[in-house]
C-alpha cells in the first residue's frame, strides 16, 4: 500500500456524519471533540438500538416466559458472542458483563484475589488508573498480599528490566498492567508481559479501556489470563463493562456478588451457583446497556479495527508535529508505540486555564490528573491538559487546536 493509499484508506471523516452530537456549533464555532478517552460520542447505530429495545421489546432477562422477554434475551445473550469475536475470546461463556472496567477490576480482586495467599504479590505499574491501583490496595488491607510496581522511564515507556526482577523471586500471584496509558497514549508490551508472567507462575490481567478503542486485540494472541474494557469509552453507553477470562479460572474463583441470575438454587441452609459466566451477574443485569454495546462493537467492526488503527495513528503523528511547533508547549510522554491519546503542558500556565480557553474556542480537552496521581509525581507535574482521538477526529481539527494554543501562548505573555 503506497502512502496515498494508506492516507486515504485512514481517511474516517465521513463518519462524523453517523454521531448527531459532532453536527452543532458551541460559541458560534463548530464544535472539536478531543476528549474520546474519557468517554466518546455515540453513534446513531447504538442511539437507536437502546431505543428500539426501549420502544419495541423491553423485558427482563432470563426470568419470562413471555415472547417479549425472550427475545430481549436472545438480544442480550447475543452480546456475548459480539464480545467474543471482538477479543477473539474462545468461548462466549467467558464474557463477563459488569458496569464498568472498575467494576470488572474489582470483581478480579475480590474473586480471584480469594485464591492469593498472604505473602503473595500483587504487581501493577506507575502508569495505571487509580481503578487498577486501589482495588489492589483494599486487597493488601484485607489480605495482607504484597503490592509491587513497575517503573516507567523517562520515555513514559514500562520498564521490562525492572518489571522483570520484581517477577524473579515467584511470589507475584498477578500482574495487572494497562494494555494502552490513558495519559500518555503508551502501549504496552503485552505479549512480552505474558510471558515473563507466566515463567514466573503468574497470570496476567489487561486494562484494555483505551487499547480496545484504538486497535484490534486477541485476547489468544497477547496470552491474557482477564481482559476488562468499558463501554463508554467504545462509542457505546454508559453502565455497561466486560471481564474477559479464562474459563477455568473463571471455574475456580467465588462470587463476587449474590443473588438474582448468580445461583442455581437457594435454601436456607445452602445456595449453589449458575455455571460460568453467570455466576458473576448477580442481579437484573445492564440489558439496554448491553444491547448498545453491542451495536457500538457491530459498529467499530463494520469500520475495521485495523483502519481505526490506521486513522488514530494518522491523527496522533500530525499533532504530535504540529504540537511540536507551538511555544510552551510539552508533551509527556514520547514512547514509541502509542495510541490516539496525548497530554501536554503549556509553559506559564496551568493546565486547568488551557483547557478553560480552549473550550471559549469550542475545544473540549479534558485537564487533571486523568485518575492518574501516581504518575502525575513520577513525570514532577500536577496535572496535563489531554487531546484524544476517536474515529471521528480529524486533521483539520488537530490544526484548530494547535492554532488556538498558539493564540492562547500568545495571550498568556
Amino acid at each position: 500500500m503506497n502512502a496515498i493509499t494508506s492516507v486515504a484508506a485512514a481517511d474516517l471523516s465521513h463518519l462524523r456524519a453517523d454521531f448527531p452530537i459532532l453536527q452543532q456549533t458551541v460559541r458560534g464555532k463548530p464544535f472539536v471533540f478531543l476528549d474520546s478517552a474519557a468517554s466518546s460520542q455515540k453513534p446513531d447505530a447504538v442511539i437507536e438500538a437502546m431505543a428500539h429495545t426501549m420502544r419495541t421489546q423491553y423485558a427482563n432477562v432470563h426470568r419470562g416466559l413471555h415472547w417479549m422477554s425472550e427475545r430481549t434475551t436472545d438480544a442480550y445473550e447475543g452480546v456475548r458472542d459480539t464480545v467474543a469475536a471482538l477479543l477473539n475470546a474462545p468461548s462466549r461463556d467467558e464474557i463477563v458483563f459488569t458496569g464498568s472496567s472498575t467494576g470488572a477490576i474489582n470483581l478480579v480482586a475480590n474473586s480471584y484475589g480469594a485464591l492469593l495467599r498472604p505473602g503473595q504479590a500483587v504487581l501493577v505499574s506507575e502508569m495505571e488508573h487509580h481503578a487498577n491501583i486501589v482495588p489492589w490496595q483494599m486487597l493488601r488491607a484485607r489480605q495482607g498480599i504484597e503490592l509491587r510496581v513497575a517503573p516507567v522511564t523517562d520515555a513514559g515507556e514500562l520498564d521490562m528490566t525492572a518489571l522483570e526482577a520484581l517477577l524473579a523471586d515467584g511470589k507475584v500471584g498477578l500482574v495487572a498492567v494497562t494494555h494502552m496509558s490513558n495519559v500518555l497514549g503508551t502501549v504496552t508490551p503485552a505479549a512480552r508481559i505474558a510471558a515473563l508472567a507466566h515463567a514466573a507462575g503468574a497470570k496476567l490481567l489487561l486494562d484494555g479501556s483505551q487499547a480496545v478503542v484504538h486497535r484490534p486485540v486477541d485476547v489468544q494472541a497477547l496470552g491474557a489470563d482477564f481482559y476488562v474494557f468499558t463501554g463508554h469509552k467504545l462509542y457505546g453507553p454508559t453502565g455497561i463493562g466486560v471481564l474477559w477470562a479464562r474459563r477455568e479460572l473463571l471455574e475456580a474463583m467465588p462470587p463476587f456478588m449474590g443473588g438474582g441470575d448468580m445461583i442455581a438454587s437457594v435454601s436456607f441452609e445452602h445456595s449453589s451457583w449458575a455455571e460460568v459466566p453467570h455466576k458473576f451477574e448477580a442481579g437484573t443485569p445492564p440489558i439496554v446497556e448491553a444491547i448498545g454495546l453491542g451495536a457500538a462493537i457491530d459498529y467499530v467492526r463494520a469500520i475495521g479495527m485495523e483502519r481505526i488503527q490506521a486513522h488514530e495513528a494518522m491523527m496522533t503523528e500530525h499533532a504530535l508535529v504540529r504540537l511540536a511547533q507551538v511555544p510552551g508547549v510539552s508533551v509527556i510522554g514520547h514512547a514509541q508505540e502509542r495510541g490516539g491519546v496525548i497530554s501536554f503542558s503549556m509553559e506559564g500556565a496551568h493546565a486547568h486555564d488551557v483547557a478553560t480557553l480552549l473550550d471559549q474556542n469550542g475545544i473540549a480537552v479534558r485537564a487533571g490528573t486523568h485518575c492518574a496521581e501516581p504518575l502525575m509525581r513520577r513525570f514532577g507535574i500536577t496535572s496535563t491538559a489531554r487531546a484524544s482521538f476517536g474515529v471521528y477526529t480529524t486533521l483539520g481539527e488537530i490544526d484548530v487546536l494547535a492554532e488556538t494554543l498558539e493564540r492562547i501562548g500568545r495571550f498568556l505573555v
